[in-house]
């Protein structure tokens, strides 16, 4: 089994091009041992990057994850996310706190704007600094930000502190590759894209299902290939799951050709104008 590729951060820290979402984990308490179990065997195998939010089940995926990384949470890089009407110069650090408290660990390794709201960007960055000189955050930075926005945010005093921006970006939604995408690469900003796999949806895509038999992969491992292959891109799948961790672990085992590669572009062609940035 091949390695996992790694990317680095703007401030140097490597992590894995795949790690593991959690977006609708800790909802239903009957839900919670599999999906401990789901993490668990991802971070065995790798996927040391865990993705949530305050937003997730309420503070209840946060709790889930606490569970998943007790005893080994020195392996993972933890990043979870802000509400925007928490984003306040206060409200920013209490909620992070608050996320610490339920992900039962002193630090998070990065720390995210959910979306934009109404406090102003100052603001929640100057709280992000604080957090990042107070020790409980190592990194901060966005999600669903558009080009438009991440310009404005450099702006502001200590904005080009902004680690990553994670964004809904896969072959089905590829909006974001006519301008955000090389704009936040030619920052050597990562992008975190989230519903890699469209929430399941490609899996049922006729072209990929085809190409998948071809190189005996699945439709998802072949989305999260090419999101990979894109360069600059860290890909959060969910899964509750753990065979399904597995078998998205497994896209490294991958060796699609170029001519390949090109018929897939052509199903999901890439935009010839500005979008404006998806969310789910």
């Amino acid at each position: 089994m091949k390695t996992i590729p790694t990317i680095a951060f703007p401030g140097g820290t490597n992590v894995p091009v795949l790690g593991q979402g959690t977006w609708m984990m800790g909802e239903r308490a009957s839900d919670g041992a599999r999906e401990v179990e789901s993490l668990k065997r991802g971070i065995e195998l790798g996927m040391t990057l865990i993705d949530t939010a305050e937003m997730y089940a309420e503070g209840g995926a946060e709790r889930i994850v606490a569970e998943a990384i007790n005893g080994v949470r020195d392996r993972v890089y933890l990043v979870s996310k802000v509400y925007p009407w928490n984003a306040s110069r206060r409200g920013t650090i209490d909620a992070c706190r608050r996320s610490l408290d339920r992900l039962k660990t002193g630090r998070l390794d990065l720390y995210l704007l959910h979306w934009r709201g109404e406090h102003p960007l100052a603001e929640t960055v100057e709280a992000f600094e604080r957090l990042k000189s107070d020790g409980l955050i190592g990194a901060w930075g966005v999600s669903n930000f558009d080009t438009d926005d991440m310009e404005e945010l450099f702006s502001v005093p200590s904005g080009k502190n902004c680690a990553t921006n994670q964004i809904l970006f896969n072959l089905a939604r590829r909006g974001p590759d006519y301008d955000l995408v090389p704009w936040c690469r030619q920052r050597n900003i990562p992008i975190m894209a989230y519903s890699p796999i469209e929430q399941g949806r490609l899996a049922s895509d006729p072209t990929l299902i085809r190409m998948a038999k071809a190189y005996q992969a699945t439709p998802a491992q072949l989305a999260l290939a090419w999101l990979v292959r894109k360069g600059n891109v860290i890909a959060i799948p969910k899964t509750s799951s753990a065979h399904r961790a597995e078998e998205n672990r497994n896209f490294t085992s991958l060796d699609v050709s170029d001519a390949d590669w090109a018929t897939i572009d052509a199903a999901f062609p890439a935009p010839k104008r500005k979008m404006p940035l998806e969310m789910i």
